[in-house]
């Protein structure tokens, strides 16, 4: 069995921008993602209620992107990245 592993690289602008206390985690509309799905992801990942999540998705969807989570660097690439494991699209700020 071998073990596959992935190489990220950071621009000096995104190191620079770590060091701020206060990042949000961003999720961007796009045209793969239900709205079940959207709903799901926030449910078990970010603890949110079914209300909030719909909510969530239905602001993604009219507005193009919402902020649904506010932490450290570290706390929200982490977020980042499961949640990018599920398909679907989020940026730091």
């Amino acid at each position: 069995m071998t073990t596959e592993t992935k190489e990220e690289s950071f621009t000096l602008e995104e190191i620079l921008s770590s060091l701020k206390t206060s990042h949000r985690l961003i999720l961007w509309n796009d045209d793969v993602n239900t709205f079940d799905h959207v709903i799901h992801c926030m449910t078990k990942y970010l603890d949110y209620t079914e209300s909030q999540a719909e909510k969530i998705a239905w602001e993604v969807h009219n507005k193009g992107k919402c902020a649904v989570l506010k932490g450290s660097f570290t706390e929200m690439e982490i977020y980042r990245k499961i949640l990018q494991q599920e398909g679907l699209t989020v940026t730091v700020d």
